[in-house]
């Protein structure tokens, strides 16, 4: 089994052991984006990486990249796909539901749109299980706050206007929450101020032609095997709703999956997955 990181495993320099490696794949996303990846990624002087405008593209081609790299060296063969976010992209062009440029094409866009709606901010609550969260959440007395990811059973992911983000560490570390940490993120994604993005990219989608999976992949929307027929609303529906990692990761434990490969920038990804399989 295979796993794609999503942002936050991005990082100024990523990719620079890999660009000379894949030249055309380069050439052609350079072309797809209008501007060089090999200078966003290892020349960043304007701190475009720190909008997810930018992040996105960038960490899909390093995340295809370094999967292409992995499958020369030791000559494996999926069995299932699983990305975190952004990282389902990377899992559905393996997958063959796109091709390369496609895929960059859509992730591109995906990250304009994101960009485009607006301000927002994102925090993981770490010790507290899932239904402390809610409750917590229920007597929270601002507006503006939902659980946009489900990363382990007791690490659950805020998201919404910056200052509610802000303003409720208290309550959660109060509700009994070990640490409240801010993520490096420019918006409020998986939540609903994400809505309009979403409208907007269903439409993109609609527009794409999309392969049935050649392997399964895991939504993020659903926490379950992807289907041909749905694919495109749930790659849609996962821009204003939450990711359901852990349900994910329990899918494919439960299908007898047992190696469990991380692609991406940092290790990220195995740590939660370790904390799932351990839960009881």
């Amino acid at each position: 089994m295979i796993m794609f990181g999503g942002q936050g495993s991005h990082y100024a320099g990523m990719g620079r052991d890999l660009f000379d490696e894949f030249p055309e794949h380069l050439a052609l996303a350079d072309e797809v984006l209008g501007y060089s990846v090999r200078d966003l990624c290892l020349d960043d002087e304007d701190g475009r990486m720190t909008s997810t405008r930018y992040a996105q593209p960038a960490l899909y081609v390093v995340n295809v990249l370094t999967y292409l790299r992995v499958r020369r060296s030791c000559r494996i063969e999926p069995t299932a796909l699983l990305g975190h976010s952004l990282g389902e992209y990377c899992a559905a062009h393996v997958a063959g539901v796109f091709d390369f440029a496609t895929g960059l094409a859509l992730v591109a866009r995906r990250g304009e749109l994101m960009a485009d709606a607006g301000d927002g901010a994102m925090a993981a609550v770490i010790g507290l299980d899932l239904d402390a969260v809610h409750d917590a959440l229920v007597s929270w007395s601002g507006d503006g706050l939902w659980v946009a990811g489900y990363n382990t059973p007791n690490q659950t992911v805020l998201s919404g206007v910056t200052d509610q983000v802000r303003m409720a560490k208290d309550h959660f570390l109060d509700a009994g929450a070990r640490t409240y940490v801010s993520l490096n993120v420019s918006g409020a994604f998986h939540s609903p101020l994400m809505a309009a993005a979403r409208s907007e990219f269903q439409r993109v989608l609609a527009g794409t032609e999309l392969r049935a999976p050649r392997i399964p992949v895991v939504s993020n929307n659903t926490g379950a095997i992807h289907t041909s027929d749905l694919i495109a609303h749930n790659l849609g529906e996962q821009i204003s709703a939450p990711v359901r990692w852990t349900e994910s990761v329990q899918l494919l434990a439960g299908r007898g999956e047992t190696s469990w490969i991380e692609i991406g920038p940092k290790r990220m990804l195995t740590p939660m997955v370790e904390e799932i399989l351990a839960s009881p």
